[in-house]
């Protein structure tokens, strides 16, 4: 038996999942921005208490390690990382963009591209090109978007788009193979099912050493002085 406790907080919304064996026990989610540090200890208490599991008895912790929110990750990352030396149990990492692919492919019954999109800064995103078998056809990148994304995958056969990144690129890529899907975003509850699978696997994080992927360095801005 295999108890995983799941944490996804690379976007705006913070969830937390727990499956035994690949199978979901019980999920938790709260879509309020900027509410991860605030928010997540209680959920994960919230979560084992639901599912009447005390935390001796998890076997890992599941985390989605990026790209995404600098902060949301960060503290993502701390707070399973606590979990994992104090109950010296495992950490799996799973690509948050895997992850939302993973998802969509689930419904997907045609031959298309998925390109997962997860929101960086003004029209920049996160985002990768695979196909319906999830074999890469475009790596991980930050990419600025503007009218002539994406032409090689479209010109060929329909691309959908989804994540929190999609939404403003709805506009910006006019292209009658372009398909938008609303509100996808990387949840815990697909979390624990990939992570079942790298359980099982024994492919797990070097705990000491793991960083998020944050595809890009945060940068402070300087606060404004007032004259």
């Amino acid at each position: 038996m295999a108890l995983i406790l799941s944490l996804e907080t690379s976007t705006t919304v913070c969830s937390v999942a727990v499956h035994m064996d690949g199978k979901i026990v019980a999920t938790s989610e709260v879509h309020k921005p900027q509410s991860h540090a605030a928010k997540l200890a209680n959920l994960v208490e919230e979560i084992l208490n639901i599912a009447e599991v005390h935390p001796t008895q998890l076997n890992a912790i599941a985390i989605a390690s990026g790209p995404g929110s600098y902060t949301g990750l960060r503290i993502g990352t701390s707070i399973a990382k606590g979990l994992c030396y104090a109950l010296d149990i495992p950490l799996i990492a799973v690509n948050t963009l895997d992850l939302l692919a993973s998802q969509v492919k689930s419904y997907v019954t045609e031959d298309v591209f998925l390109c997962p999109m997860i929101d960086a800064r003004r029209m920049e995103v996160y985002c990768h090109v695979i196909d319906s078998a999830l074999n890469i056809k475009q790596g991980v990148k930050a990419k600025v978007i503007d009218e002539t994304s994406f032409l090689e995958f479209l010109n060929r056969k329909k691309v959908f788009f989804f994540g929190d990144g999609a939404l403003k690129c709805r506009n910006i890529i006019q292209h009658p193979n372009a398909i938008f899907f609303d509100n996808i975003f990387p949840a815990a509850a697909y979390l624990g099912l990939m992570a079942h699978q790298k359980y099982v696997r024994q492919d797990t994080e070097d705990l000491q050493h793991f960083e998020p992927f944050y595809l890009k360095e945060f940068i402070a801005k300087k606060p404004m002085l007032n004259p």
